[in-house]
């Protein structure tokens, strides 16, 4: 009898389909999946392994992807494939070697302040692994590196960078997107100056980059909270507008627009 691991889902084989080689987490065992599956997250649907260049949200972690997936021939669902074969536990992952990592399909309780992956610095809406010793956890995705890596785009091995507080190192430019700062952990070449965050390998493992896409980033919920904040404000004014009548409306914003240039025209008092 071949040897099973413990799953984070309830995963059922089905019928026999084109076998196809899985992502593996560094801590997993080799794996070769070839057939549909039941998965507790999705219980009414088999879900298909297949291979598609499009961009989606995995319905699990919420994070993009591009290429290998699950999918549900009868609805909209889908996940990535290391999403969809996870297990229930990560012993000794080379991110977070002292902690068992625990698999958990829903964001922790207290706004996602509290809810940050702690190798991309994202935000953690869905899948996630979570350390119960500590604060710590991380995407699936992001379980999928490991403390040194090695991408097609560099010759060299690169190794995780000890967490800092106080923004990239100096000089810092990532070989990736070219910029310096950004959320999450930073991987670093021994051998030369390349870097790369964390969050730019991650990546090269969900079939983004592979498949075309660059500067694929999930929106701000921050900056999607402004921008919705910024247009209701913006349609109170109009309806204030409508409500007092056009030619006061109008000289009651340009009023407004004559007291900020005024405004800006202040001088600074002198000391």
């Amino acid at each position: 009898m071949s040897p099973t691991r413990e799953a984070a889902a309830t995963v059922i084989p089905l019928k026999k389909t084109t076998s196809f080689s899985l992502n593996q987490f560094p801590t997993s065992p080799p794996l070769t999946f070839g057939e549909p599956l039941l998965h507790s997250g999705h219980p009414q649907h088999p879900l298909y392994p297949v291979q598609m260049s499009d961009l989606f949200t995995c319905s699990g972690c919420k994070e993009y992807g591009s290429g290998k997936r699950f999918i549900c021939q009868q609805c909209e669902f889908q996940l990535h494939d290391f999403c969809a074969t996870a297990p229930q536990h990560l012993k000794a992952h080379p991110l977070h070697m002292h902690h068992l990592l625990s698999f958990s399909s829903k964001p922790v309780k207290g706004g996602i302040l509290k809810s940050k992956c702690d190798v991309c610095g994202k935000s953690g809406k869905g899948y996630m692994f979570r350390c119960k010793a500590c604060s710590y956890q991380m995407h699936p995705c992001c379980a999928m590196l490991s403390n040194q890596i090695n991408i097609s785009a560099h010759p060299h091995p690169l190794k995780i960078l000890p967490a800092i507080s106080n923004g990239d190192p100096p000089g810092f430019v990532c070989g990736e997107c070219n910029r310096a700062k950004r959320s999450g952990r930073v991987f670093g070449c021994t051998s030369c100056e390349y870097h790369l965050h964390a969050v730019c390998a991650k990546n090269m493992v969900n079939g983004v980059q592979a498949n075309g896409y660059k500067g694929v980033e999930k929106p701000s919920m921050f900056g999607t909270a402004a921008r919705f904040a910024s247009q209701v404000i913006i349609e109170f004014i109009g309806g204030i507008i409508e409500g007092i009548g056009e030619g006061v409306g109008e000289a009651f914003v340009q009023s407004i627009a004559r007291g900020r240039r005024s405004t800006r025209r202040l001088p600074t008092p002198s000391q």
